[in-house]
């Protein structure tokens, strides 16, 4: 389903989550590795037409080159090219030239984020000190599937006692299972159906106190991704709150996008450096 728009800002009242003409919100940013914007229908999880009918959204949200996953996520929470800050592989390299990240803008203003993780090399996305708390469990070791669960419980105590103003939820099993069984097999499908159940459990819950992303690092083909090919560079992304008119965006936006999008919704300013624009 192509998307046909970006999203719209909607004028809300200052008691909405703004302080004068500046944004307060509080923001939850879901991320399931490799989950193909595809695979939304093609898993027939229930939830999913319902978290597209929630949220201003485009399936054809482009990550990326190369489409992997350290690479993508830097790119993400940094909101620059690969060429820029030089992470082209899972293995983290200091940037030559720091780009000050998300985490940083966000504590750099009294803002408090919190990770929740499976996959260890995404503990190099932040700077020391710009995270209130992190919760890492081990894909690997405890399974992914049993990883992806214990992520998804720790977030939702959290969120329910400290609601911290930004929370990040990495699921690592669609990813896994793309990689021993093949995007878009039957394995592949049943791990996205088991990434929506998480998913849904924390919009479900969160949907009134924070504005919600939901959206995937890169694609996937066969038992492997990181090409250019639309399978590999297509992700989704559905932005659920009171700042996005529900359905399909105008254009398609980059994964560069969201960390200015992030701060615009939060009151803080973007990193001069800096590549995507805001959504709102």
């Amino acid at each position: 389903m192509p998307c046909s728009g970006r999203g719209v800002q909607k004028t809300v009242p200052a008691e909405c989550g703004r302080k004068g003409n500046i944004m307060n919100r509080k923001v939850l940013l879901i991320l399931a590795d490799g989950f193909r914007p595809d695979a939304l229908s093609a898993c027939r999880h229930p939830f999913a037409q319902s978290l597209l009918e929630m949220g201003s959204y485009c399936l054809d949200t482009r990550t990326v080159y190369p489409s992997v996953t350290l690479p993508c996520h830097m790119s993400l929470f940094h909101s620059v090219s690969t060429d820029r800050h030089g992470i082209l592989t899972n293995t983290f390299v200091p940037m030559a030239r720091p780009v000050s990240g998300l985490c940083e803008q966000l504590a750099a203003e009294e803002k408090t984020c919190a990770f929740f993780y499976d996959w260890e090399e995404l503990r190099d996305l932040t700077r020391p000190g710009s995270l209130a708390y992190s919760y890492y469990v081990s894909g690997n070791r405890m399974t992914h599937a049993r990883a992806d669960r214990m992520v998804t419980e720790n977030a939702l105590e959290f969120l329910e006692k400290e609601q911290p103003d930004f929370a990040f939820v990495y699921l690592g099993l669609t990813d896994h299972v793309g990689h021993s069984s093949g995007w878009m097999e039957p394995e592949y499908l049943e791990a996205c159906r088991q990434s929506l159940d998480e998913t849904q459990q924390l919009v479900e819950r969160f949907r009134e106190d924070y504005t919600i992303f939901f959206t995937a690092d890169h694609g996937g083909h066969g038992r492997n991704h990181g090409s250019a090919e639309d399978c590999d560079m297509k992700i989704p992304l559905i932005c659920i709150g009171p700042d996005f008119t529900p359905g399909p965006m105008d254009s398609a936006p980059n994964i560069m996008d969201l960390a200015p999008t992030i701060t615009r919704l939060m009151g803080v300013r973007a990193a001069s450096e800096w590549e995507g624009q805001s959504l709102v």
